[in-house]
């Protein structure tokens, strides 16, 4: 999604380059009731501030701060607005490469997005800072045995003798999902 919202691109070039120094942590939020009403993402820098998205996906509204505040005189860049739909420009990059008989190919994004969402799953279910590393090298196996999973397979996970499925102990069970 990043290479086709020409706007986060923008974005995560200037933090590359340091704009907002050495990155500190990056947060999503999420709506959930009871929580923090905020669908947004933010990299928080050394020296500053970036803002991913204020309203999930699109459009991102993305900008950098040189200060940890979100304020206006702090706001050192913001993406041309309105947004280009990121996912009309996925399909006018394929379109395009098929169309000129140029290589299209986003395994290698595709995995590491997928791979960033399991260090989002296992930081959330185990309490822990989970780094890239550390989900490249992880023997926990989140779906244990689904290579082998059939309509008639008995469910991979079972609920205990009090008919209670095992659920995620953040800070309690901090090496996987949860006992069981």
């Amino acid at each position: 999604m990043v290479r086709h919202c020409r706007a986060r691109q923008q974005l995560f070039d200037r933090i590359q380059n340091g704009e907002i120094g050495e990155i500190i942590n990056m947060r999503a939020y999420r709506i959930m009731n009871g929580c923090k009403d905020d669908m947004s993402s933010h990299v928080h820098g050394s020296k500053g501030r970036g803002i991913v998205s204020t309203s999930g996906h699109t459009p991102g509204k993305c900008r950098t701060f040189k200060a940890h505040n979100i304020k206006s005189e702090a706001l050192i860049w913001s993406a041309k607005q309105p947004e280009a739909n990121p996912y009309q420009l996925e399909w006018d990059d394929l379109i395009s490469a098929i169309r000129n008989d140029k290589p299209y190919n986003e395994v290698k994004r595709g995995v590491e997005a997928s791979l960033v969402t399991s260090m989002g799953r296992m930081a959330a279910h185990t309490g822990q800072e989970i780094t890239y590393e550390d989900m490249l090298n992880c023997d926990h196996e989140f779906a244990p045995g689904l290579d082998k999973l059939t309509a008639e397979s008995s469910p991979p996970l079972k609920p205990n003798k009090d008919g209670k499925y095992p659920v995620p102990q953040p800070g309690i069970v901090t090496k996987r999902e949860y006992e069981g």
